[in-house]
């Protein structure tokens, strides 16, 4: 397995991550995770050497519109007991999209720490950032929100997710001390959002970027 080393943070994690979006399931039912195959996959790939595990609120659930939390990250704290967790670099993301208050962060926060059976969140992202998410976050305090969440020791490393243009990008990561992001970005689609441009802007920050879709949902194979 080859690593590198995580913008600023200093963790070296590896090139090649785990996103627990997609599991296999029973059914048709989205929730309906095949717990003992997913466990085994997660595990086997821990065992080789994957020490970057990626899920966020929503996956494996019922659409980003809903409020309802997902199966995956339930799923992902079965997969990491029996001293999994301490092999990992653990991410979620706060589900920006339902965030009505400054409360609303600090509770959609504990509850994902109880649904993953931990007490730190290695990398907490704020996830599907975009003109209207983000304007709506800082009215509502989030960067205030990063700064408590950071120093009490709930989460490490603050991160966001990405799905905007690349002016937009420009800005959110000018606007904090971001440790991470993630963008989505791939051979074809390096123009799409944030691309090559943006990756450049958060590189030279020192700022780690972590890419989704980096098949294009698949269509690259």
């Amino acid at each position: 397995m080859i690593y590198r080393n995580l913008g600023k943070t200093g963790l070296e994690v590896s090139q090649l991550g785990f996103g627990c979006m997609r599991f296999p399931l029973n059914s048709k039912n989205t929730d309906d995770i095949n717990e003992d195959l997913a466990i085994e996959m997660l595990r086997q790939a821990i065992d080789h050497g994957v020490n970057y595990i990626d899920t966020a609120y929503p996956y494996h659930g019922y659409g980003f519109g809903s409020k309802e939390g997902g199966a995956s990250e339930p799923l992902v704290a079965k997969a990491l007991q029996n001293g999994y967790r301490e092999k990992v670099v653990l991410a979620t993301k706060l589900p920006s999209w339902i965030i009505e208050s400054r409360e609303d962060m600090d509770y959609y926060l504990d509850y994902q720490l109880n649904r993953l059976q931990t007490r730190q969140i290695d990398c907490y992202l704020v996830h599907a950032v975009n003109k209207t998410f983000w304007e709506k976050l800082l009215n509502n305090g989030i960067l205030d929100f990063l700064d408590q969440a950071k120093g009490d020791g709930r989460i490490k490393h603050a991160g966001f997710s990405f799905h905007d243009d690349c002016k937009t990008f420009k800005k959110v990561i000018d606007a904090y001390n971001w440790d991470l992001c993630q963008i989505q970005y791939n051979y074809l689609d390096h123009d799409f959002q944030a691309g090559d441009e943006g990756l450049q802007y958060a590189y030279d920050r020192r700022i780690g970027v972590v890419i989704m879709e980096p098949l294009r949902g698949g269509a690259l194979i």
